[in-house]
């Protein structure tokens, strides 16, 4: 029991570390008007104004500023050269409805917010997908 728990701290302190690289080769703050506040513009709604901003301010806490992904308490997807975002409405319907230990968190943004980052994730990171998205998308793809 004692090396399997030996085992289990090890591993996660491996993950960590690796995690905290990553985190010390982000790239720098947006500046200007670029820079979102990060506030929220209500209880449960989102204050970012661009798409890189929404990534950077949400998304890449799980996703990695990278959009490479992670392993460690969980599994993040890598969002960088994922022929899955090639469908836009497939980006949406998992913003909105989450999927597996993705939570809904298009539900905190405006159809606009959602569209911009689904075009910022869909034309970044090595993804040249160029259909764009419109907010009409996003108010589509909301639970009824």
């Amino acid at each position: 029991m004692k090396l399997k728990t030996l085992s289990l701290i090890a591993a996660a302190s491996a993950a960590l570390g690796t995690m905290a690289t990553e985190i010390a080769a982000a790239p720098a703050p947006l500046q200007g008007d670029a820079a979102a506040t990060g506030v929220f513009t209500g209880r449960d709604k989102f204050g970012e104004t661009s798409g890189e901003a929404m990534y950077r301010n949400v998304c890449a806490a799980c996703h990695m500023p990278d959009a490479k992904g992670a392993q460690g308490a969980g599994m993040y997807p890598a969002l960088a050269k994922n022929p899955k975002l090639e469908a836009s409405g497939y980006v949406l319907s998992v913003m909105m409805q989450g999927l597996n230990g993705m939570p809904p968190l298009g539900r905190m943004m405006s159809d606009q917010q959602a569209a911009d980052v689904t075009n910022y994730v869909r034309s970044h990171f090595g993804n040249r997908y160029k259909d764009r998205v419109t907010p009409a998308d996003a108010k589509a793809a909301r639970p009824q």
